[in-house]
């Protein structure tokens, strides 16, 4: 069994290398987005009441989830956390229900996640994100592959301060915890497959 922490800053491609890797090793790749999106009765409710109001989830709601989540059987070999824990008290709470083998910075200056964030594409039905900078770009800038839709940006993906607000507290909020746990620094200003490669070697590291 191994369980992983994926982190990075916004746009390094952190969330694609989780599903490529998890899949790889036979492991679950359980994003915060899709945990709380996938969570039932009154958690469900209790974490809706902070994202209907457009307030950050309580770490404490989030462990309480992850904790039922965990038990579920593709979670048997193990898991990817891709998007939580970010802050050193989050990691410290996450410690308390699951052990941590290895955290992963897949690692990119401002400036290129400033730029793929600006190239950032979604589809809200099919939920793909397309990047006209990266991978995969959409064939026509605006549309969706899929099914036709068109596509969208966030707002915050298009306005630089707030981007660059967003890297300020990645930087301040996730330092402090790759000091204290375990972890490796990915190039993520390579190749989807390279990076992939750099991250497999890695895990071969753990094996020794």
């Amino acid at each position: 069994m191994v369980n992983l922490i994926f982190v990075g800053p916004q746009g390094s491609g952190k969330g694609t290398q989780a599903k490529i890797i998890a899949k790889k090793l036979g492991i679950a790749h359980i994003s915060t987005g899709d945990l709380l999106r996938a969570s039932t009765g009154k958690l469900k409710k209790l974490a809706d009441s902070y994202i209907h109001k457009g307030n950050l989830v309580p770490s404490k709601v989030i462990i309480e989830i992850l904790k039922q989540r965990i038990k579920n059987p593709d979670c048997k070999n193990g898991s990817i956390l891709d998007g939580f824990p970010r802050t050193l008290e989050q990691a410290e709470d996450l410690e308390k229900i699951a052990k941590t083998d290895l955290i992963l910075e897949i690692n990119i200056s401002d400036k290129t996640a400033i730029k793929r964030l600006k190239g950032r594409w979604n589809c809200k039905k099919c939920n793909i994100a397309y990047n006209i900078v990266t991978c995969p770009k959409p064939k026509k800038i605006d549309v969706c592959d899929v099914c036709g839709l068109k596509l969208h940006q966030r707002e915050d993906d298009v306005n630089e301060d707030a981007i660059k607000k967003r890297l300020k507290i990645y930087h301040e909020d996730t330092k402090p915890m790759l000091k204290k746990y375990p972890y490796v620094k990915i190039n993520g200003e390579q190749s989807i497959e390279k990076i992939t490669r750099d991250i497999l070697d890695e895990l071969e590291k753990l094996k020794k």
